[in-house]
């Protein structure tokens, strides 16, 4: 092998940071990159070319953190999801390099409005909501607290649906957010891994030792696609690796030439599917097995490369917990369990028992829910079908996992099958959220209710058998994103008053609260919040139309549409004021004025989140349109809500609306970025919620509904919604609305299940909470007509929610789980 190149041994430098320097790569990016002048290029190609001179200014660091990882062997952070919704790279970016100003002179040296620049961005909808907007803030937290770490996940081609309304009914359009390409991404086809399917097992001998070996049936590569997560102004850039499908064999000449085109691409087709799209709708057959496929090639790709790529070859895999954690994000990923088996045992040869040992201590579990059907399992047959040998694995880690608790607690056959993690009701499937439990170091709740919820109820059992397993790490959003970028107002302000420095420690903003008390700090406050609506209402009138009323208090309602969050609730509220105007029981003029939002999609199997969508819609198109309540009420709905809409929508709220039932909302993190930019929560006590209203306080928290032990003790005696109709007139009114067809157009079979489920099969306990919702909303109407003491109240719910930054998440990950200290 020839002598090395002398510049090949020298350390890549960072371009110049100056506004000439700027506009220098810019150009130059522009010509090469792009192949344009300045004067010939579109829009794209500028915010392109502006994009790779970013991303050059993080390259360096990147490559220069890649290496210090691999030198030093600092036990880091794989952290295995699913979902990871980003929002938009550039101003994030800018953001982290501390370069905004100086791009931003430099595109306007070019006769170039940046602003024009940042609405060509197309943010990847690589996540469904609050799973996937959580890794995206771990991911920024822990590259600003300088942890070795690299996010996995799979590079959909297709991201989560667009979503459009025709006639007030969602309909799922594709999210081709790749249609221009991504300037953030580094493709690296040659570091592919080959990831295999099906087949079968077979035994032999090894030296007289009986051993596994699969036979798979068929496989796909995986290709890496790296990007770039730089922390906050501290230089480290960690990376977030996602991973595409593509044919091991795409294409076959000899069939082609025969003629049969469709079947000479028919590989790449069928491998291409499995990272085509978020989430595949799965009422299938054939969308469950795409599912765990998808799961599969992602877990499979992600260990195979940590152990490939940042480990030497002769390292010993009994010292693998002091190197590595593999955090579980929810049950999508458990897969990797087995697997991690399959290749410590049957690739590099340990015994099973050292190989479970080094497990148990490597994984690590983040459950993210309450509901049991939320909780994974998957068939027998379809695992045996796909993944055989996992399979294999899985019934030995479960026959030695009842073994274990049978000498524990002797033969309770009850027990026994409570806790196997095969279940043989209502037919032979693998409980992953069990899996995950029996081989990870530790299993987290995120919020301290939820926690709670876990050890008591969901997972009781095993909380008896593993003492200690079991903690809390309650959730918490980035201040950078969902407060420096998405409300620069704000942030100024803030900065203002208390000094830069709570960007990365949020626990500063406790020294607002003197503030509060200052007549002119309320005044400047006040200011920002009516600045960030009529932003708000720029937006909504390019993006959909809307006109927003001036003077309106902005009531909002964003997150997944799903029965248990309880918009049917929300809406009652809206149909309740409504008809309270127009049957003449209250005057217009004696009501708050209200912009109600809402922002939500609904699953494209999921029935009955779709009909309450389109009352929704409904209930906004009659209201919206009835002089007997114009200035008063409006009911707004944006379709295709997604984190770009988030950080123009959050800032802008006055009330945040987080009423879930008891007991059924694992946390949340809407609730957290709405207290953070100065709206107040109207809620109940479930998921985080509890913990927000014990930091702001009582009186600056509407609090209503039942209690988890509450919603317990009604279920026990038998739940009656119909009852609950009977006995209160407004109520009754308000479903009766719905009933009749008002906002149907007369046709009372439009709404009629709503109203059915309502009645007979509220199984959230809509009706229930009802009563107490409205009044909650009356002293609403009484707080806000005060806007000094509102602002106030406002302010202090900034200064006491501190808590819930994602860097103090991430920091009790370090203390309770990972043990991954940063590397300075």
């Amino acid at each position: 092998m020839g002598a090395t190149h002398p510049l090949a041994l020298a350390p890549v430098t960072s371009p110049p940071s100056t506004v000439d320097g700027f506009v220098k790569e810019f150009l130059q990016n522009l010509n090469f990159e792009r192949g344009v002048t300045l004067t010939s290029s579109s829009p794209n190609d500028r915010y392109m070319a502006l994009a790779h001179t970013v991303r050059d200014y993080l390259q360096a660091r990147w490559l220069e953190d890649q290496r210090r990882q691999r030198e030093m062997q600092a036990k880091g952070v794989c952290y295995l999801s699913a979902e990871y919704l980003l929002g938009r790279q550039l101003d994030n970016n800018l953001l982290a390099t501390r370069l905004t100003d100086i791009a931003t002179e430099a595109m306007a040296a070019c006769g170039i409005d940046i602003d024009d620049l940042r609405q060509q961005e197309v943010e990847p909808g690589l996540g469904n909501g609050g799973l996937g907007r959580l890794a995206a803030c771990f991911i920024d937290s822990l590259a600003t607290m300088s942890v070795p770490s690299i996010g996995y996940g799979i590079r959909y081609e297709y991201g989560i649906f667009r979503q459009t309304f025709v006639d007030g009914q969602q309909v799922e359009q594709p999210d081709a957010w790749l249609a221009l390409g991504s300037p953030w991404e580094f493709p690296h086809p040659e570091a592919a891994q080959e990831i295999s399917f099906g087949g079968h097992t077979e035994k032999y001998d090894d030296d007289g030792v009986e051993r596994s070996r699969w036979v798979p049936g068929w496989n796909v590569q995986a290709v890496p696609y790296n990007y770039m997560v730089p922390g906050y102004h501290n230089g480290r850039v960690n990376t977030l690796r996602l991973w595409r499908a593509v044919a091991t064999s795409a294409f076959d000449l000899r069939i082609f030439n025969s003629g049969d085109y469709e079947e000479a691409v028919r590989a790449q087709t069928f491998a291409e599917n499995i990272s085509k799209v978020l989430y595949p709708e799965d009422s299938t057959p054939q969308g469950k097995e795409l599912r765990l496929q998808q799961q599969y090639f992602f877990v499979a790709a992600s260990i195979a490369d940590f152990l490939q790529h940042q480990l030497a070859e002769d390292y010993d895999y009994e010292k693998l917990p002091d190197r590595v954690i593999f955090q579980l994000n929810d049950t999508h990923p458990v897969i990797a369990v087995p697997e991690f088996m399959r290749v410590l045992v049957d690739e590099r040869g340990l015994e099973w028992d050292t190989a479970w040992a080094i497990t148990q201590k490597c994984f690590a579990y983040t459950c993210h829910t309450l509901l049991p059907e939320a909780l994974e399992v998957w068939s027998v047959d379809l695992l045996g079908r796909l993944l055989p040998r996992h399979l294999e694995i899985i019934y030995r880690i479960n026959d030695d996992f009842l073994e274990e608790v049978r000498e524990r607690f002797g033969d309770d056959e009850m027990r026994i099958r409570d806790m196997s993690i095969i279940s043989e009701h209502p037919d032979r499937s693998v409980r992953m959220a069990y899996l995950a439990t029996v081989a990870g170091a530790k299993v987290n709740g995120v919020a301290e209710l939820h926690s709670q919820l876990l050890r008591d109820k969901v997972l009781h059992d095993f909380d008896e058998f593993y003492p200690g397993k079991f903690t809390n790490v309650t959730n918490g959003v980035t201040p950078r994103r969902f407060v420096r970028l998405a409300n620069p107002r704000l942030a100024d302000l803030i900065t203002d008053a208390l000094g830069a420095g709570w960007t990365v420690d949020l626990e500063r903003l406790r020294g607002l609260e003197a503030f509060a008390e200052d007549p002119e700090f309320r005044a400047r406050f006040a200011e920002v919040k009516a600045a960030n609506k009529r932003t708000l209402s720029e937006v909504l009138l390019s993006r959909d139309g809307f006109t927003v009323s001036d003077g309106h208090m902005l009531d909002v309602m964003v997150k997944r549409l799903h029965e248990y969050k309880r918009q049917m609730l929300k809406l009652l509220h809206i149909v309740t004021t409504y008809e309270s105007i127009v049957s003449g029981k209250v005057a217009a003029a004696d009501v708050v004025p209200r912009t109600f939002i809402f922002g939500a999609k609904a699953a494209p199997g999921y029935v009955m989140a779709k009909r309450i969508i389109h009352l929704i819609n409904a209930v906004g198109s009659v209201v919206n349109s009835d002089p007997r309540v114009e200035g008063r009420l409006q009911v707004l709905f944006p379709p295709n809500y997604n984190v770009t809409l988030a950080e123009r929508v959050i800032p802008a709220a006055d009330l945040s609306e987080q009423i879930s039932l008891a007991g059924k909302e694992a946390s949340g993190t809407g609730n957290m970025k709405f207290a953070l930019n100065g709206a107040l929560t109207i809620g109940t006590d479930d998921g985080a919620n509890v913990e927000i209203r014990e930091l702001v306080g009582d009186d600056d928290f509407f609090l209503f509904g039942m209690s988890e032990p509450e919603v317990e003790a009604l279920w026990a005696q038998g739940y009656k919604p119909a009852d609950f109709y009977q006995k209160d007139p407004q109520l009754r009114a308000a479903i009766d609305l719905i009933a009749s067809g008002a906002f149907s157009g007369g046709d009372r079979s439009v709404f009629e299940p709503i109203v059915s489920n309502l009645l007979y099969d509220d199984r959230f306990m809509v009706l229930a909470d009802y009563a107490s919702y409205i009044a909650a909303q009356a002293r609403v109407d009484a707080a806000y007509a005060d806007q000094d003491a509102w602002t106030r109240s406002a302010i202090l719910n900034v200064a006491r929610t501190g808590f819930f930054s994602s860097d103090r998440s991430i920091r009790d990950y370090i203390d309770r789980i990972w043990h991954t200290p940063p590397v300075l």
